[in-house]
This record gives C-alpha cells, sequence and structure tokens, in this order.
C-alpha cells in the first residue's frame, strides 16, 4: 500500500467518528424495547448513494428514497417494529411525513432527509408516536460515540447484537473516516435482504462515483449473503459523503480512491458478516468459496443455490458431512457446468473429488462441522471465475421466531 495513505479499523466503532455527524435515537413504543426510531444528521449537506431491495414489493420508504437519492442529503430517519410496507398511499404519506417531521426543526427541505423503516409488513405507522420520537431525536442528537451506539441499537428488529464498524485512515497527514452500522437477522438473501445498513464518510466524493463504489462493494458482500432466502421489502444500503475531511474531492483512479474502495469493501463485508453470524436461529455460519466457474454471475448463481438448499442447511445443523445435498443443489440451479469435474472440501477436509465420493473420515468431519463457523469449498474446474458467500445452517429455533413474529 502507498505510504501516503494508511488506514486503521477502530475499537470502538460509531458512525459519529465521522466529522459532522450526530446521531440520536429514542423509544417510540413501537417494539417493546427502549429505542426504535434512530436520526442520524450531517451538519453539511453530502452526497448520497443507495442500493435497494430487488423485490417488486417495495417498502413506502424505499419507495421515497428512490425518488430523492439523487439531492443533497443532511439527515436520515429509521423506524423499526413497523416496515410501512403494503400499506398504499396512506403508508407513502406517512413516509414523506417522517422527512417533514424532521426537516422542519432542523432548518431543512424535506427532500434532504431519507427515510427506512423496518419490521411487521402490512401496518400503519403510529404517527403521532412518530412524531413525538423525531422531535425527541432531534432535540438529542449528539456527536458522542455513545450516540452512534444508540442508534445502531434503535434501528434492530429481531437482532441479538449490533453491527457496526468504523476506520480511520490518513492521506498526506490528515485524517479521514468511514464508519457504518446495520442491522439484519431474518429474511436474508443475496439481492440485498431484510436489512439496513448506513455508512458514512467525511471524504468529499461525486455522487456518480459514490454510487459505483457503493454498488461494487455491496455486490461482494450483502448480495452475497443468505440467512433464509427469502427477499424483503425494505432492503436498503446508504452511503453519504459529506466532506468535512480537509482533503479535496475524490479523484476516480486515484491511490486514495482505491484505498478508500478498498476500506469500503471490507466494511460492507464485515457487516454483511456480522449479519449472517446473527441470523435467526443460526448455530452455524457457512462461509462457501465456489471456484472455477465459468464466470462470476454464474459462480454466484451457483453459491446462493447450494446456500439456500434447506438439505444442505439441515445438513450443516445436524453435523453431518451429505456433501451429496451440495453437489444435487448445485445440478438445479440451472447454470451448465459438469458434475464429473467437481471437488468439495468442508474445512480442509475433501469430501468428493471428480464429482464422486471419497474415503475420509467421519469422526474428523463431525469436528469440523461442531464449530461455529465453518469454510466450504467447491471447485467446478470449468473456468476462472470464483466469489466467496456466506450462508448459514436451518435450526428448529429458526421456525420457532418467526412462526410467532407478530406475537
Amino acid at each position: 500500500m502507498n505510504k501516503k495513505i494508511v488506514y486503521e479499523k477502530l475499537s470502538d466503532p460509531s458512525i459519529t467518528v465521522v466529522r459532522g455527524i450526530k446521531a440520536a435515537a429514542v423509544g417510540c413504543g413501537l417494539k417493546n424495547k427502549k429505542d426504535d426510531l434512530a436520526l442520524v444528521y450531517s451538519e453539511s449537506a453530502a452526497t448520497a448513494a443507495g442500493v435497494f431491495t430487488r423485490n417488486l414489493v417495495q417498502a413506502a420508504p424505499v419507495k421515497l428514497c428512490r425518488e430523492v437519492i439523487g439531492a443533497p442529503v443532511q439527515a436520515v430517519v429509521v423506524n423499526s417494529g413497523n416496515a410501512n410496507a403494503c400499506t398504499g398511499e396512506e403508508g407513502m404519506e406517512n413516509a414523506r411525513k417522517m422527512a417533514e417531521l424532521a426537516a422542519a426543526p432542523l432548518g431543512l427541505s424535506p427532500e434532504q432527509v431519507l427515510v427506512c423503516s423496518t419490521g411487521v409488513i402490512g401496518q400503519q405507522l403510529p404517527m403521532e408516536q412518530i412524531s413525538e420520537g423525531i422531535a425527541g431525536a432531534v432535540q438529542s442528537l449528539s456527536g458522542e460515540a455513545e450516540a452512534g451506539h444508540r442508534a445502531a441499537g434503535a434501528i434492530l428488529t429481531t437482532d441479538k447484537v449490533t453491527k457496526e464498524v468504523a476506520y480511520r485512515g490518513y492521506y498526506r497527514g490528515e485524517p479521514f473516516h468511514l464508519a457504518g452500522m446495520a442491522k439484519g437477522s431474518g429474511m436474508i438473501c443475496p439481492d440485498m435482504a431484510t436489512m439496513l445498513a448506513f455508512l458514512y464518510t467525511d471524504l468529499k466524493v461525486s455522487r456518480p462515483l459514490l454510487q459505483r463504489l457503493l454498488q461494487e462493494a455491496v455486490e461482494r458482500s450483502f448480495n452475497l449473503i443468505t440467512v433464509d432466502g427469502d427477499m424483503s421489502t425494505n432492503d436498503t444500503v446508504l452511503l453519504l459523503a459529506c466532506g468535512a475531511a480537509p482533503i479535496g474531492e475524490l479523484e476516480e483512479e486515484s491511490e486514495l480512491c482505491r484505498v478508500f474502495a478498498e476500506m469500503l469493501g471490507e466494511a460492507c463485508r464485515e457487516l454483511a458478516y456480522r449479519i449472517v453470524s446473527d441470523g435467526e436461529g443460526v448455530t452455524k455460519v457457512i462461509t462457501l468459496t465456489l471456484q472455477g466457474a465459468s464466470d462470476t454471475d454464474a459462480a454466484k448463481v451457483l453459491a446462493r443455490s447450494v446456500l439456500n438448499s434447506p438439505l444442505v442447511k439441515t445438513a450443516f445443523y445436524g453435523e453431518d458431512a451429505n456433501w451429496g445435498r451440495i453437489l444435487a443443489a448445485l445440478g438445479y440451479a440451472g447454470v451448465a457446468f459438469d458434475p464429473d469435474k467437481v471437488d468439495i472440501f468442508i474445512g480442509p477436509l475433501q469430501v468428493a473429488a471428480k464429482g464422486e465420493a471419497v474415503a475420509f473420515s467421519e469422526n474428523e468431519a463431525r469436528l469440523i462441522l461442531q464449530e461455529k463457523e465453518i469454510a466450504v469449498r467447491v471447485d467446478l474446474h470449468d473456468g476462472p471465475s470464483s466469489v466467496t458467500a456466506w450462508g448459514t445452517d436451518l435450526s428448529h429455533d429458526y421456525v420457532s421466531i418467526n412462526s410467532h413474529y407478530r406475537s
């Protein structure tokens, strides 16, 4: 790496480490917890980039964000406990009202506020509670680290832990930052998931470049995770660049741009991995490296087929090295390859070669499968492309959690 540009991962990650970023969290009574509404405010107008769910059924806040994402942004307001999805025109009006309620006391126009929601589908937002919550959040805005941590907690639904990451870099002696927070635990599948992620940097970046960098990072992180194969109505990843660092505008193809892209990729992958490891009912995290594919798109489809297979998931839950389920899931993915060339490894242990069984120790396999984190490698020997994707097992607890989600 260029000696003039170094960066470090911060041990106390909070979005408020980014210069000019303040945060707040309050409880509106949407869920049985203290905080369920977060507000993040940038003291200066920020360039915004966004990636959203590809589900045809899209929540009102997703539609609103798509409408206004090109304008300079200074605030993001997020509620948990209610998705504001499948709520018709009233839902759209409520999303717009949330932007207005945040904008007015901050001296902004509603177009400078992005809105996100997560939670139960098909219920109207209790706007009186939301209104009181936003007013309280505006009054509570702070640049302290704890404010960022509370905001990260307020956006959670069935998550058990917060998901935060932060970096500090140095360019020509000047510091710059990248920080993010995310939520997600169930309804998680590639092409976005029931997840929200918010990333902030104090670099100055043009919107076209910011959008390209975010899209590239998402394709190698959030779009390569799955817990249950379900794609949500509310998935959103936002990246805001407020330009508070005294460095000047990020130039495409520059060394600083390369380093920032590396930081962004690391941040997204870590947040994505934390979503998978915090998945509903998860006892195993599967890191699948699929190599030797004809092209990257083929590799993604094949990896998704394996990680979404209920039979593969339950085999890992049962700690059973049933590699035939992996090969079968590859075979029905709709991608052409030669099954007679496929090698499969669970951890360092090869369990199949050229599409057939090989002798291996069942005891050694069981020891590998008893770990929380399990590496799986599939080599198709069919081309130069590879991807690494992350998935989970499927447990009894997942069924219990989702059979009582609204109760």
